[in-house]
């Protein structure tokens, strides 16, 4: 297809470097104080050339074949404020990246009854449960952009989560989870912000972080209620073998033995974990398959297809 001029807001950095992998012209709006969803590149970014920041009072200038909205604030507000009324009527997006909150069944989207807008969903779950109203639907299942040469080591006999701000998050995050499995004895930290004052390492830069994560025997989630981690997705893909409560979209990705273990019996993933410290060639056995896995369903080729057919479908109509 041809390229497309795409703005979009600096919302979920990971993401936001998958997405981008598509070879259009992306536009990301900046302003000085960098409020949320105006940083633009943001600091350190590995996202290709043509991802370009835009002063946001010069949006209204662009030539854009394309709006994707991430938040509410992006379609409630972003938009009318550096939009034009022309570039308000183009072709837009609204990429939903959460399970539905407050409520699991009853939480009525922000662009519910929408017709001149498609809503794209990172799960199958998330569009199941989220009440979209008569507003179009698909669902783009995630992958992640990172070091394609990087993998599992395992050398260290240590479990490591990905998550940031486990502790301000508190259940939904699984924190009274952590603190419960750590005074039972198992050798666990995690790592994102907010980490190091509940004993874990701190934040590391997306492109160094995965290297680190490959020492560690395996990556846990605790997430009691979330979309499906990139995470777990980043795991899989470097051939990780990855322990999680059974929740959400988990239970359709993981099979117990195979690619790890889940399970919503926090003393069976206790044993779980306790098994693949002691057993370092299983770990690697599921490792194996977790990447296989990661190959068929979580393949960057995979999802810039399928971004570019959601593109073309879009525009063209």
């Amino acid at each position: 297809m041809r390229k497309l001029n795409i703005l979009i807001w600096h919302i979920h950095g990971a993401y936001l470097t998958a997405i981008t992998q598509t070879q259009h012209n992306w536009y990301l709006p900046k302003k000085e104080d960098n409020p949320e969803g105006y940083i633009g590149r943001g600091v350190g970014s590995s996202m290709p050339d043509y991802v370009r920041e835009v002063p946001a009072s010069d949006v209204k200038n662009l030539k854009l074949d394309l709006i994707i909205f991430q938040t509410p604030q992006n379609y409630q507000q972003d938009q009318f404020d550096i939009l034009s009324a022309e570039q308000r009527n183009l072709p837009k997006i609204y990429l939903q990246h959460n399970s539905p909150e407050p409520h699991p069944t009853d939480s009525r989207h922000w662009a519910a009854d929408d017709p001149n807008l498609l809503l794209v969903h990172v799960t199958h779950y998330n569009r199941l449960m989220w009440d979209n109203g008569t507003t179009p639907t698909t669902v783009v299942e995630h992958s992640v952009a990172i070091d394609p040469n990087l993998r599992y080591d395992g050398s260290r006999a240590e479990g490591i989560f990905v998550v940031n701000e486990m502790k301000r998050r508190g259940r939904m995050a699984g924190f009274d989870l952590y603190n419960s499995l750590r005074d039972k004895g198992l050798p666990l930290t995690t790592v994102g912000m907010g980490s190091a004052e509940i004993g874990g390492i701190g934040e590391i830069h997306y492109t160094k972080l995965h290297q680190r994560v490959a020492e560690y025997r395996f990556l846990y989630s605790l997430m009691r209620y979330s979309s499906l981690p990139l995470a777990v997705i980043e795991a899989l893909t470097i051939g990780m073998p990855v322990v999680a409560l059974a929740t959400t979209e988990v239970p359709t990705v993981i099979e117990n033995g195979v690619h790890g273990f889940i399970s919503n019996d926090p003393e069976k993933l206790r044993q779980n974990m306790q098994f693949l410290l002691d057993n370092p060639d299983e770990a690697r056995r599921m490792g194996n398959n977790a990447r296989k896995l990661a190959e068929e369903r979580f393949s960057l080729a995979r999802f810039i297809n399928a971004w570019n057919r959601v593109f073309e479908e879009v525009v063209g109509s």
